[in-house]
């Protein structure tokens, strides 16, 4: 399937954002990667990321996708130095548990630990009342977009955690792996949503535990 080149689909507007964007990959993966890979990440990060809602944050989010995609097949290729776990979580539109639990594990472990959130079916925004819910607790999420998965986020994960997405969940041999029955916050009022939110919290503590990584942060 052929891609298309982000600087000629872009809107004339965008095209000096997406040309920095990749200046700055080209510069951060330089040694570890071709242009030839880095443009292909970003023009599938391009295409995976039309349905966003604020289309004028697609350069930012397609940067910021291409990066933790590059980051991830360095770790599966061994082209990478990081040796902190890597967690990634995954629901159906990325849009409330598994934002909600990558926003947990990156606060309560900030950078003790590598973490990613996608979806089998991203919709078009962060649910806004996953947002304030994090919120109440002192994190946010506010800034976070869906995304799909793909295939060397899994690969590189040490832990993937799924939450209703059923038989599209990726299964990658010799990849710890455990599915989370957790509610649903899609469509739900804010103090339906606050119990997910603290049981997803009590089950991120439960991975750090299991990581052996300790909070410095609260709650």
């Amino acid at each position: 399937m052929s891609l298309v080149n982000p600087l000629s689909a872009a809107p004339v507007e965008m095209r000096p954002l997406i040309r920095a964007s990749a200046e700055r990959l080209r510069t951060d993966f330089a040694g570890v990667f071709g242009g030839e890979t880095i443009q292909r990440f970003m023009a599938e990060s391009w295409e995976s990321l039309q349905g966003a809602k604020v289309a004028a944050f697609v350069p930012l989010f397609v940067e910021r996708f291409t990066r933790q995609r590059l980051r991830a097949l360095a770790r599966v290729e061994g082209k990478s130095r990081d040796t902190r776990p890597m967690v990634v979580f995954l629901c159906v539109q990325n849009a409330g548990r598994s934002q909600m639990a990558a926003g947990w594990l990156q606060h309560l472990a900030g950078d003790q630990v590598e973490v990613f959130s996608g979806g089998s079916d991203p919709a078009s925004e962060v649910n806004p009342a996953a947002i304030e819910a994090m919120a109440e607790v002192g994190i946010d999420i506010s800034s976070e977009f869906p995304k799909p998965w793909t295939d060397e986020v899994v690969q590189a994960a040490n832990v993937v955690v799924t939450m209703g997405c059923g038989d599209s969940c990726p299964i990658f041999p010799g990849t710890r792996s455990m599915d989370w029955e957790v509610g649903d916050p899609a469509g739900l009022p804010l103090e339906q949503v606050r119990p997910i939110r603290d049981e997803i919290g009590d089950r991120v503590r439960g991975i750090m535990a299991e990581l052996g990584i300790e909070s410095p942060a609260s709650p």
